[in-house]
Order: C-alpha cells, then structure tokens, then sequence
C-alpha cells in the first residue's frame, strides 16, 4: 500500500511540477490584485454602458429646451385638378386652368417658452440619475475589491499549507529513514515502522490535496483578474501583517451611514423621482411656445406663393386631461413608495451587516490567540513526546499524535491570520470605507 502511496505522490508530483514550469509567474500584492481585478472586471463594464445610457438621457432631456427646425418639401402631380379662384373673374372661354402639377415648402421653428417646468424636471431628474449610476458602479467596485480579497485569502492559505505540509514531509521521511535503520537493527519492531510509513503516507495526502486547492484557488483568481489561466500568481508573504485594532462598532455603523455607495445611490434615485412627480403633475398645464416658419409654393399657371414668413406664439393643452388620470403621476408616486421601503430596508440591512462583520472580525481575532496557544502547546508536546520516546517512555503512536496534532495546530494558526486579515478588510467593505489604491 505504502508503494502505491508512493508512486502516486511520485507522479502526481512530477505532473504538476513540469505544469508550473509552463506557467508564467507573477508576484501581486493584494492591493495589486484588487486594482487588476477592478480593471478587467466584466461587472464593471456593464456599469460604465449603464452610466453612458444615463448620460444619453441627459442630454436627450437638455435638448428639449433647444429650438427645433423641421423642412419639408413636396413636388406632387396632380390628376387633372379643377381650379376655381374666387378672387378672380372667369376666364372668357368658361373654363377653369388646370392643374397638373404642384410643389410646395415649408421651413417651421419652435423655441419652448413654457411647459410647467417639465423640461427643468427632466434635466435634473436625469442629472440624479447619472450620479446613481456612478454610485452603483463604485459600489460594485468594493464588492469586487472584496471578492478579489477572498480569492487572494484563499490562495495565501493553500499556499501556506503547502509550506508547512512539506516541511513535515521531509521530516517524516527523515524519521522513516531512521526507523528502517532501527528496524535493520533490532531495536524496534517492524509494526512501529510501518505506523511511521503510513503517517509519512497521509501527509503526502494532505500535500496532494493542498496543491490541489492551490491549483484551483490560482485558476479563480486568474479569472477573477483578466489573466491567462496559466499564470501562477505568487502571493505576498506579508499579507498577514495588515492587523490592527478595531475601533468601537458605533464607528462602523457612522461610517457605513455616511459612506456606504448604494444608500448614496438611492438617495439620488429618490430625489430623481421627486422631480418625477413634479414633472407628472406638470402634464395638466398647457405648454407654450415660440413659433416662426416661411412658406413657398408654386401651382404652374395658377398659383406662386414666396416670402410667406410668419412668426407667432402657439398654446398646446390635452383636453382629456380633465377626465383622463393622470397614469404618469400615478407610476412615479408608486416608484417614490418602493424607494422609500427600499431604502427603510437597506439600512436595516447595513446595520446587521456592520455588526455581524465586526463581531465576525472580533472573533477571528480571539481565534488567533486561541490557536497560537494551541500551536504552542502541541510545539512543546511533540518536543516532549519525541524526547520520551527517545528514552523508550513514549510509543510510536503517542509520537505519531503529537505528530499530527503540531502539523494540524501550525497550519491552524495560518489560516486563522489569514481569516482576520480577511475580516478585517470585510467590516471596512460593509461600513463603505474600504479605500482603494
């Protein structure tokens, strides 16, 4: 079995070493990786279209204050038409000219003078708009931030695992080595060295499964970061070092009020529908205008009209407004209720965020603690177990425990660094001050 053990650690292990080989590596710091991953982002560039789409409707509510110009023209043929003109005596034969043919134009402005407000409305509510939509963005660039986080964290600890897995391994193959020496002598018998084979023979398992995890943990965050699958990305060793104390949760849940980009964004939708309803209410008044035009047209041998300029004021008023409701008003008044409940929930929703995240970031701290005394304690075991052993007043068993219980109590203390710094960066994304470099 242990054989088989062997040639599989064996081969697996030269597979992925000539697989890393073909990789292209590169170092990134997590603020590094955070900045590649806002970059490539796929989320955010359905953002920045969203964005564009708002600024067209700005501009679009802009020009309806602009005057308008409109030209037409027509040449029409006429299926022998009969023309009478009232003004003018009848011709001496009886008969009236006819007309075959007939070609007019038409030149006609209009400048917006009053439309009870509902163009300035328009203007604003889209300019609301707009900021919404940046403050969407910069929103989901956090959570992005903070996903590139967790990918990195998770790479860190399959890295740091595989670290500690090998240095066991290659003490647990010294030891086996040294067993086989005592075995070939006599002193210990061979059930004990074979105990110490199959404990050599799981932590080449978990080293396997380690490498595993980082091969995976590698693939999501070249994906995440818009590069080659292929590449291996090297971690930065002081990722860890990034603790510090956290401030009362009273702070957070400030911050998170004052900061946080999608309350921000439905602040502005609210304003936006406030101007909303205004503009509805607006549809009842009439709307005034400026109007200036010039006409020409020519009926051959009957008719020619020129220099037909004119200039006016024109009134425009729906009449059904007085029996028709009002379903624009009607629509942004339901809008203004569900932003309302929306925003009501939101920062319900803030406030169990923020202090779920700062007792999560509490408590990964008081972990660290916990493990690095566990750590210590299973150190000095194994130190204790390995010296009786030594004197024949421990068993191989009892050797192999503390064994396993050091490997298991270090690579504990990794990750749990790993978790706080992770939970630490989670509460800064929650309150909305989560900074990016």
């Amino acid at each position: 079995m242990k054989k088989i053990y062997k040639s599989l650690f064996s081969l697996s292990f030269s597979v992925l070493a000539i697989t890393l080989q073909a990789q292209e590596k590169k170092s990134l710091t997590l603020d590094e990786a955070v900045m590649l991953g806002i970059q490539n982002s796929k989320n955010l560039k359905i953002d920045e279209a969203k964005i564009q789409e708002a600024t067209a409707n700005y501009l679009e509510a802009k020009n309806n204050r602009l005057p308008s110009l409109k030209v037409s023209g027509s040449a029409l043929a006429l299926a022998n038409a009969n023309v009478d003109l009232k003004i003018l005596p009848p011709s001496a034969g009886g008969s009236s000219p006819k007309a075959n043919s007939a070609f007019y134009g038409n030149v006609a402005a209009s400048l917006p003078i009053f439309a009870g407000g509902r163009i300035k409305y328009g203007i604003q509510s889209a300019q609301y708009l707009i900021e919404a939509s940046k403050l969407s963005s910069e929103n989901n660039k956090v959570a992005i931030a903070y996903n590139v986080s967790q990918a990195y964290n998770n790479l860190f600890k399959a890295n740091q695992a595989i670290k500690v897995l090998e240095e066991n391994l290659s003490a647990s193959q010294k030891r086996d080595q040294s067993f086989q020496k005592l075995e070939d002598n006599g002193i210990i018998p061979r059930n004990d060295k074979l105990k110490a084979n199959l404990q050599t023979s799981n932590i080449e398992l978990q080293l396997l499964d380690a490498q595993n995890n980082f091969s995976i943990a590698n693939i999501n965050m070249d994906l995440l970061l818009g590069l080659p699958e292929s590449t291996e990305i090297q971690i930065d060793e002081n990722y860890i070092a990034e603790l510090s104390e956290n401030r009362p949760v009273t702070f957070y849940l400030d911050q998170a009020t004052g900061n946080r980009k999608d309350l921000q964004a439905i602040s502005y939708q609210r304003k936006a529908v406030e101007l909303g309803i205004k503009s509805a209410k607006a549809e009842n008044l009439p709307t005034i205008a400026l109007t200036g035009g010039y006409f020409a047209a020519d009926v051959p041998k009957i008719l020619t009209i020129y220099n037909a300029a004119n200039i006016g004021v024109g009134v425009q008023y729906n009449i059904d407004n007085l029996w028709k409701k009002n379903s624009a008003l009607l629509k942004v008044q339901a809008q203004k209720k569900e932003l309302s409940a929306t925003n009501d929930l939101l920062a319900d929703q803030i406030k169990l965020e923020v202090n779920r995240d700062y007792q999560n970031a509490q408590f990964a701290k008081k972990k660290i603690i916990v493990y690095a005394k566990a750590a210590d304690q299973a150190n000095e075991n194994y130190r204790v177990t390995k010296n009786k052993f030594d004197n024949g007043l421990a068993t191989i068993t009892e050797l192999l425990d503390a064994d396993a219980a050091q490997i298991t109590a270090n690579v504990n203390v990794v990750n749990a660094k790993a978790d706080a710094a992770l939970m630490q960066r989670k509460l800064l994304q929650t309150s909305g001050i989560l900074i990016l470099k």
